[in-house]
């Protein structure tokens, strides 16, 4: 059987942390920062995490 193949448009997208949870950057942070309150900036900033129908999903694109 041949190997899976990696998904790279996930694999850029997502990263698995030691644990095995899913990181992923926030939507919206690309343009139109203006007419965004700073608070709202800020929180896109982080990197959160999916949760766990999501995240198992994602491994399997990205064959860990």
């Amino acid at each position: 059987m041949p190997k899976k193949k990696t998904k790279k448009s996930a694999a850029k997208r997502f990263k698995v942390t030691a644990n095995g949870k899913v990181k992923y950057s926030k939507a919206g942070s690309g343009h139109l920062l203006s007419s965004k309150n700073a608070k709202r900036k800020r929180s896109l900033r982080k990197r959160s995490t999916l949760s766990d129908p999501e995240a198992r999903r994602v491994l399997e694109m990205i064959s860990r």
